[in-house]
Formats: C-alpha cells, sequence, structure tokens
C-alpha cells in the first residue's frame, strides 16, 4: 500500500510539472493562434485577388522566439520557466520594466493543477493520458474564445477525432456511446441555434460552440451532454449577469459560451457519472 501511494505521488508530482510546461506553451498557443489563423485568411484572400504574399516574417507557433511586445527584448530561457521566471521577475519584463499580465502564470497554474488531479483521479492509466490532452485543449479554447470569441477549428476538430480514437479502445466510454455523442452534441446546439435564429432573428451563438460539445461527446459519450449542457448554461447565466450588474457589460455585447462548454466539459469528465446518478436520483 505505501509503495502504491509513494507511485502515485511521483505520478501526480510528474504530471504536475508537466502541466506546468504545458500551460507555458498554452500560452503562446493562446496568443499566436488566433493571429496565425488571421494571417492564413489574408493569405487565401490575397491568393484570390491574384496577389502573393511574402513568406518571410509569417508567425508559427514556434517561430520567432517570444519578445516583450513593448521593448521587443527577446524571453531567454531562464525568464520562460513557469511560474518562478514571473516571480523572480516581479511581473515586469527585464528589458523595459513593463508589466506582464498575471494571466500568463494563472494559465500555467492552472494547467498544472488540472494534470496532477487527473493523475490523482485516473492513475497512471491510458485515460489519464486521454485526460491530459482533452483538458489542455480546454485550457485553449477557453482563454481563446475569451480573448477573440474563437473556438479554431485546429484544435475542436483535432480534439473531436482523438476522442473518437481513444474511445475505440474504451478509454471513457464504449465507441458507440462516443460517436452518438458526437452527433448529438453537434446537433442538439446546432438546433438551438436555428431555432433562436428563426425566432430573433439572431444568431445566439457560433458553430465552434456546435463543434466543442461535439468534441465533448466524443470523449465523454451522450450520457455525459445534459450534464455538460446544464452546468455550462448555470455558469454561463451566473457570469453574464454578474458582468451586466457589476460590469455594466451591455446586453448586446455578446459573451462566449465556449469558456463555460470548456468548463463543464472538465467537470463532467472527473465528475459526470456522480453528477448523473444525483440528477437522476432527484428526478
Amino acid at each position: 500500500m505505501t509503495e502504491f501511494l509513494s507511485q502515485q505521488s511521483n505520478v501526480v508530482a510528474v504530471c504536475l510539472v508537466l502541466g506546468l510546461l504545458v500551460g507555458s506553451f498554452l500560452n503562446v498557443v493562446i496568443h499566436r493562434l488566433p493571429k496565425i489563423m488571421e494571417q492564413d485568411w489574408q493569405a487565401q484572400c490575397a491568393e484570390l485577388r491574384g496577389e502573393t504574399q511574402p513568406a518571410q516574417g509569417r508567425l508559427g507557433l514556434a517561430t520567432p522566439r517570444s519578445r516583450c511586445p513593448q521593448c521587443g527584448h527577446q524571453i531567454s530561457a531562464l525568464e520562460n520557466i513557469p511560474i518562478l521566471s514571473y516571480l523572480v521577475l516581479g511581473g515586469k519584463c527585464r528589458g523595459c520594466g513593463a508589466t506582464i499580465s498575471l494571466r500568463y502564470p494563472m494559465v500555467e497554474a492552472l494547467t498544472g493543477l488540472l494534470f496532477g488531479f487527473a493523475a490523482w483521479k485516473l492513475g497512471g492509466t491510458p485515460a489519464a493520458a486521454g485526460a491530459l490532452l482533452f483538458i489542455a485543449a480546454m485550457v485553449a479554447l477557453t482563454f481563446i474564445d475569451f480573448d477573440t470569441q474563437l473556438l479554431p477549428d485546429d484544435i475542436t476538430l483535432p480534439l473531436l477525432w482523438a476522442g473518437l480514437l481513444f474511445n475505440t479502445f474504451g478509454a471513457f466510454t464504449d465507441l458507440r456511446s462516443a460517436v452518438f455523442g458526437a452527433a448529438a452534441g453537434y446537433l442538439s446546439l446546432w438546433s438551438i441555434y436555428w431555432a433562436f435564429k428563426l425566432a430573433t432573428g439572431k444568431e445566439g451563438m457560433g458553430y465552434g460552440d456546435f463543434k466543442l460539445l461535439a468534441a465533448v461527446g466524443a470523449w465523454l459519450g451522450w450520457q455525459m451532454l445534459p450534464a455538460t449542457i446544464l452546468l455550462s448554461s448555470l455558469v454561463g447565466a451566473v457570469v453574464g449577469i454578474a458582468l451586466i450588474v457589476l460590469a455594466r457589460h451591455g446586453r448586446n455585447v455578446p459573451i462566449p459560451f465556449g469558456p463555460y462548454l470548456a468548463a463543464a466539459g472538465v467537470i463532467a469528465l472527473f465528475w459526470g457519472p456522480e453528477i448523473n446518478r444525483t440528477y437522476l436520483h432527484l428526478y
């Protein structure tokens, strides 16, 4: 028993550190992926116009090296250690003293804690490896949607296929439930979208939300979709009302729904069966 607990502690510690490192990379993804998408759109438009754009200077996830947006100071490896570098630098750029957003260490800490918790709850299993991939995607999608109100296909679609592949081996549910979950996840929000649009003439959500819920269904099965939709709606409603009341957020200003779907998906990943049992017991 003692040996087992020691091994589990080691797995949790490794996943915690891995989560901090992945969180550091996710900060790059969150910042750069929307810009890369915009570059691609501009290149496609230029191609349709018969124009050519130079490939030099194009932004990628790995290049160029990260720099301070204020002074252009190149971030060294020692300045890029998750959380620790932020604390040592006092939250300021080493080159010009500009304030570094607190969100960078927050993303790193959030990813590290979720990775560690997944390792503690699921152990050193293939399901735990899948959970880490699922969590990383959800963290990236959450903050990209907060910033841009976009849920990139570059993340949602591979995530959907990865869920189906993992469940080929029954990691979280059987393949039949995963396939029905992907289809039901997409069609449920698609139906709500069109019902709202026909009733009001306005778009209530984006197509990225459909794909994100389809990905959740592919990972967790159709059985988890009601709890995911309910949790995301409750959290979204509470946060939306709080923004309107406390931050004077205009009612006509759109609020991204993706972060709440992502949060509900992570909750369902860890406690979905318990939530379903409680829900069914109540009703």
